[in-house]
């Protein structure tokens, strides 16, 4: 007698089916060393801080600490180094520039003070040459504008290209820029090219007492954040949509900086490399980038790890002290040990 299959049962089945494959995706992270060692240091990170890690189209893990929430808005000072790196590109997208156009090209000043072949990738890449204070600090200006046209009458301390000085001058001259080319505010263009597309409503550049700041001058959320690493890691797509080439992409992780001096680094990325508005941390045997990130004197933190194929972001409403490289680098062990890397 032949066995007929129940309608019920097979649809029981699919279900329990469903049900396993979901709780397999939750629980093949085991994240509690990551969650006891943050417990144990929320002092130490200032208290208020989001904890967020994305793989595979979902968050994995969530922690929320103090009274910050995922939705809780914050400075992140040296993170919108990132975020203006990648307006920037959109711009070569569209051949509207190039990273080796001259800036003076764009801002005639430039060619008056003596300063006719910086260029954009230089500029992206902190290696204008201008002479800058190491701490980072901003006058009041009134505009951008006014502000890189500061930068213009400054001394040379170096060749461009000829060293890697960290500083909030070279991405604000790009930023000003792209004011010039779109006649368009520096916050309204990232507005419009950035944040809506990636869906990060509560993110902004909003000009304060000293003018819009395009390096350090960003406020955003952890979620918000999250959508833009999700963009980074998905080579320019984000929900479907085309945000950078994946040509773009590439070049932003393209180590910019390895044969050349460098006259300051902050302690929080001795050792680091640099592409275009972000870090290079860690490269394999080829020198192609595996770690890229853009953390920020305040705390936060925000890296993509390209071997385990994950972001995260540790968002920090402020941080007492410098960030410490040490524990961050603990921190990130920890999710590496439960997340394996596909290079070899």
């Amino acid at each position: 007698m032949s066995q007929k299959n129940n309608p019920y049962c097979l649809k029981f089945t699919l279900v329990l089916s469903c049900m396993l494959l979901c709780l397999f995706s939750r629980g093949q992270y085991n994240f509690q060393e990551l969650d006891n060692l943050l417990s144990a240091n929320q002092k130490v990170m200032g208290n208020d801080l989001v904890t967020l890690i994305y793989k595979d189209g979902k968050i994995v893990y969530q922690k929320e600490m103090g009274d910050f929430k995922i939705k809780s808005r914050a400075s992140i000072a040296g993170c919108s180094k990132w975020l203006t790196a990648a307006l920037i590109m959109t711009f070569v997208d569209e051949g509207k520039i190039s990273l080796d156009d001259k800036v003076s090209s764009f801002l005639p000043i430039f060619e008056t003070y003596g300063k006719s072949y910086i260029t954009i990738r230089q500029c992206l890449s902190h290696q204008t040459g201008i002479a800058a204070p190491k701490i980072l600090e901003r006058r009041k200006y009134e505009s951008l504008e006014e502000e890189v046209n500061s930068f213009a009458k400054r001394e040379i301390a170096a060749n461009p290209g000829t060293t890697f000085f960290y500083s909030n001058m070279g991405l604000n001259i790009a930023g000003r820029v792209l004011e010039v080319i779109s006649k368009k505010r520096f916050d309204l263009l990232i507005k419009q090219r950035i944040f809506t597309p990636l869906n990060m409503k509560s993110s902004s550049f909003t000009p304060e007492d000293n003018g819009v700041d395009p390096s350090g001058g960003a406020v955003s959320t952890a979620g918000d954040y999250m959508n833009f690493l999700t963009m980074i890691s998905g080579k320019g797509m984000f929900m479907g949509k085309r945000i950078l080439t994946e040509a773009a992409i590439t070049q932003m992780q393209t180590v910019q900086t390895g044969n050349i001096t460098k006259k300051y680094t902050p302690k929080g990325t001795e050792g680091y490399e640099y592409g275009l508005g972000e870090w290079i941390e860690a490269t394999d045997k080829t020198g192609n980038d595996t770690v890229v990130s853009s953390p920020a004197l305040y705390g936060t933190w925000p890296y993509i790890d390209k071997c385990r194929n994950y972001a995260c972001v540790f968002f920090i409403k402020s941080l007492p002290g410098e960030p410490k490289k040490n524990f961050y680098m603990e921190l990130k062990k920890l999710i590496d040990n439960q997340i394996p890397s596909g290079c070899k």
